[in-house]
């Protein structure tokens, strides 16, 4: 029961408000991409990785895979996120029969969570990352009024990676294709063909590095993580 890795790193970054892709931005002294994807290279329960890239980087990822010796499968990413994740799936080969969906932005992901990720998507098919929500949260009209207040107790914040047998989000995906169907994450897409989807508690550690204030975070997180 092989497992496959899908690394998206094709969005832009805008939010970052620098004119490169975010994820060659240091952290720590090193890309935030370098972070993300050593840590699956050297996990000895991933089997074969794709990363997912634009056309932009295409070049320069190469060369750095190349310089750091990392080998792994490189693609590139679709307009939107979600034809992104479905080439990546289309790279991966069939040896895979499980497959982790992962945010590049995301370096904090830990082995340990990885492990538990896999071993239970084993067992549930469809599994992702997540954590109880700490805010209250409002439903807002388009008027700016508060139509609602769901409980807080119900809504958990999602992460990645999501974990899932691989010839199920594949099916979701090409479903997608042929109805039209946009999903935010594979997991709706997977939710929406009817397949459960089971939650397994990440860490709030785990943030995805969207704006300069979650670069300065990220630092912290590694200075905690390093005992500094």
């Amino acid at each position: 029961m092989g497992t496959g890795v899908v690394i998206v790193a094709a969005g832009s970054g805008k939010r970052m408000g620098g004119e490169r892709n975010k994820l060659w931005l240091p952290l720590g002294g090193e890309p935030i991409l370098a972070h993300t994807v050593r840590l699956f290279a050297t996990h000895r329960e991933i089997d074969e990785i794709v990363l997912v890239v634009s056309a932009e980087d295409h070049s320069n990822v190469l060369k750095w895979l190349d310089r750091e010796r990392i080998r792994v499968k490189v693609t590139l990413g679709g307009a939107e996120r979600q034809d992104s994740v479905r080439n990546g799936l289309t790279a991966l080969s069939d040896n895979c029969s499980f497959v982790l969906v992962h945010d590049a932005a995301r370096p904090f992901i830990t082995r340990q969570q990885i492990s538990a990720l896999i071993k239970k998507v084993q067992q549930d098919q469809a599994t992702i990352v997540a954590v109880p929500v700490k805010d209250t949260i409002k439903v807002v009209g388009a008027t700016g009024i508060v139509e609602s207040t769901p409980a807080r107790e119900s809504l958990w914040a999602v992460q990645t990676p999501q974990a899932f047998r691989m010839s199920l989000l594949r099916e979701a995906h090409q479903a997608a294709v042929e109805t039209g169907k946009m999903g935010t994450d594979d997991a709706m897409l997977v939710e929406w063909l009817g397949h459960p989807v089971t939650i397994m508690q990440g860490s709030y550690e785990n943030i995805k590095i969207t704006t300069p204030d979650d670069l300065w975070l990220g630092e912290e997180i590694l200075r905690k993580r390093k005992g500094e």
